[in-house]
């Protein structure tokens, strides 16, 4: 069983609706091209609106750190791997791409 990471924060824990969030330009158009609308629409939902309600950071679905990197993140939404960039009291959204076939 792996470890769910801790990021530092308030008590160890950061909460999406106590950061201020963003959003990279590239992500905004890797969104885009997601060819399937549904597909799209549900990431749209989830990033724009969803998100913020989510307790901590680490509840979302196979989120763990990008290499030994203390800053980067990513998780797994509809078939897509999210990268966000959690530095201080800001969450940037940064890539939105397909997952790599196994």
């Amino acid at each position: 069983m792996t470890a769910t990471p801790v990021i530092p924060g308030r008590g160890g824990l950061l909460s999406p609706s106590a950061l201020e969030v963003r959003y990279e330009r590239s992500f905004i158009m890797d969104l885009k091209l997601i060819s399937t609308r549904e597909v799209r629409d549900r990431i749209r939902q989830f990033v724009f609106s969803d998100f913020l309600e989510t307790k901590h950071l680490q509840y979302l679905p196979d989120f763990r750190p990008l290499g030994t990197t203390q800053i980067f993140y990513r998780f797994t939404l509809e078939e897509h791997l999210v990268c966000i960039e959690v530095t201080g009291e800001i969450i940037k959204f940064v890539r939105v791409l397909p997952k790599p076939p196994l």
